[in-house]
């Protein structure tokens, strides 16, 4: 007999897995930005250091070639440009969204819903004629299929009509549990393009700042800091969206072809009981 406890706990084995995944989520992408941290870090050092009080002007004419143009990396760059607001704003929404797709990848499996193992000894219980112990078989597990056989086997009593009633009722609450879980990934695909586009409203705010304060025309470089962030905003806002919305398009068919499964198998297994409730 297959152990109840090898699946995951209803609320508490959720909360850990998604616990657990924001948890690794965040051991693999924190270096990444304690690295882009330090980049600008460096970065800020070096432009702060004065430059030597002895060094002789260039030649009129001479092109300074020996020193390299300056360049950075394109981590730095980005970094730069997200700043201290907009960097960990969307580092804190890269973590959900990747623990939230793991989750569901992990739970919406067909041997999580419907377990083929379950669905064998169920049948068996039911050949052998032991109802009531089908019936404490599927209240004692915690897949999709086994609650809404619970949900049938509680009603049969009352007639096979309302078994099919309270399987239905079951199957419903289970599918919109699934797809609630689910919608949080949907949710970051709206609200990331959306912070995306506040980004850029913000660098081009300051972009116009810049030009509307300044006597003389600024130059590219002082107008280059408001155009990066608003740009690199976007860039990040379409980055989240759009595997956020792709994810969520697989799941959401993933879920819909299982709960019609699992209802074609529960009437399965239940059609035996098609005449009860009709012999009187």
């Amino acid at each position: 007999m297959r152990s109840v406890s090898a699946l995951p706990a209803r609320f508490n084995g959720r909360k850990s897995v998604l616990f657990l995944l924001l948890a690794l989520t965040a051991a693999l992408i924190w270096p990444t930005f304690g690295n882009a941290t330090q980049l600008l870090a460096d970065e800020g050092a070096a432009a702060a250091v004065p430059p030597a009080a002895d060094a002789a002007p260039p030649a009129a004419g001479a092109t300074d070639a020996s020193t390299p143009p300056a360049s950075r990396s394109f981590l730095a760059y980005i970094a730069r440009a997200l700043g201290w607001f907009w960097g960990p704003a969307f580092l804190l929404i890269s973590f959900i969204l990747v623990a939230l797709i793991m989750m569901n990848l992990l739970q919406v499996r067909r041997d999580i819903l419907l377990p083929s193992q379950f669905v064998e000894e169920f049948e068996q219980k039911l050949n052998a004629k032991d109802f009531q112990g089908a019936y404490e078989f599927a209240r004692g597990d915690e897949s999709f299929v086994g609650r809404v056989l619970a949900a049938g086997m509680g009603r049969l009593s009352r007639g096979y009509p309302e078994a099919v009633e309270g399987m239905q009722e079951a199957g419903e609450d289970e599918n919109m549990s699934l797809e609630h879980r689910l919608s949080y990934v949907a949710l970051i695909g709206s609200v990331a393009p959306m912070m995306g586009l506040m980004g850029t409203v913000q660098g081009m705010i300051k972009s116009f700042d810049k030009i509307a304060l300044s006597a003389v025309s600024p130059k590219p470089s002082e107008l280059a800091d408001g155009i990066s962030t608003a740009l690199v905003t976007t860039l990040i806002g379409l980055l989240l969206a759009i595997p956020a919305m792709v994810f969520h398009s697989i799941l959401k068919n993933r879920i819909q072809r299982l709960v019609l499964e699992i209802g074609m198998v529960s009437e399965g297994l239940m059609g035996r009981f098609a005449t009860v409730g009709k012999q009187k």
